[in-house]
């Protein structure tokens, strides 16, 4: 079956770690895909407000499903649009509260920190390049409005205390640091299968690219899920096939391997 749409994560599958950059070999790939008649898609657990680094092919980028699918979205149209219970969102403040760590609590449109930590300037603003965002707004005025998702700063052992205290909550982890928490139901993968129902093709006309936790869904739910060589071992083990690594012309590769491209 010919395959009709292409979804990418971010960090890691387009965007390299090492430079910060999408390489040039698949900024080329996905223009000739694009103008093949393959539709592009961005699938991401940034919001947003900081997609920053996808500009060499911003212009040939059909829609997006961003916040890990709690958001999905073609121009200015929402397509699915999922918030977490006010409840839970309070009940991961308070955790953060009472045992001192930082969350990144993201709206539709705002984003703001609570109980702002070094750990957030190392990972998101040295690490991933994310410059644009301002550590003094205020969380409690986001608290009454829709909440997207919840990026705390803490391992497993801690995540695994407060999430049965949050019951309408998933995580989806891509860094042992940290987790993107959103509602149940929201995922990459459900948000695939909305974006390909929506477009009027089949999850078998659709290939993904992962590197994290959180692409897992998205490569199962895909009729070709590509793992990309950098990723880890349980993501690897969830695709149909692994490519080279993002800075070794990974999604060029597989492209190719699966004649998307000649």
């Amino acid at each position: 079956m010919a395959i009709k749409a292409a979804f990418f994560d971010i960090d890691g599958t387009l965007v390299s770690f090492r430079t910060h950059q999408i390489p040039a070999s698949t900024v080329r790939a996905i223009g000739q895909a694009r103008a093949q008649g393959v539709r592009i898609f961005i699938s991401t657990g940034r919001p947003v407000a900081i997609i920053n680094n996808i500009g060499a092919i911003s212009h040939l980028v059909d829609g997006y499903i961003t916040f890990n699918g709690a958001r999905t979205f073609i121009g200015k149209d929402d397509i699915n649009l999922q918030a977490i219970p006010e409840e839970d969102v309070r009940t991961m403040i308070a955790d953060a509260k009472r045992r001192d760590y930082a969350v990144v609590v993201c709206g539709k449109d705002d984003i703001a920190i609570y109980n702002h930590k070094e750990i957030f300037d190392e990972i998101f603003v040295r690490g991933l390049g994310v410059d644009n965002l301002d550590i003094r707004q205020p969380v409690e005025p986001m608290l009454s409005r829709p909440v997207l998702q919840l990026t705390p700063f803490f391992s497993v052992e801690d995540e695994a205390q407060v999430l049965p205290s949050m019951p309408h909550c998933i995580s989806a982890r891509w860094n042992p640091r940290f987790t993107d928490i959103t509602v149940r139901g929201a995922d990459k993968g459900n948000a695939l299968l909305q974006m390909a129902a929506h477009i009027g093709i089949s999850p078998d006309e659709c290939i993904a690219f992962g590197d994290g936790g959180n692409d897992i869904s998205i490569l199962r739910a895909a009729g070709i899920g590509v793992a990309m060589g950098n990723a880890n071992a349980e993501v690897q083990a969830a695709a149909d096939y692994v490519t080279t690594s993002v800075d070794d012309d990974g999604i060029l590769n597989a492209f190719r391997h699966f004649g998307v491209i000649s």
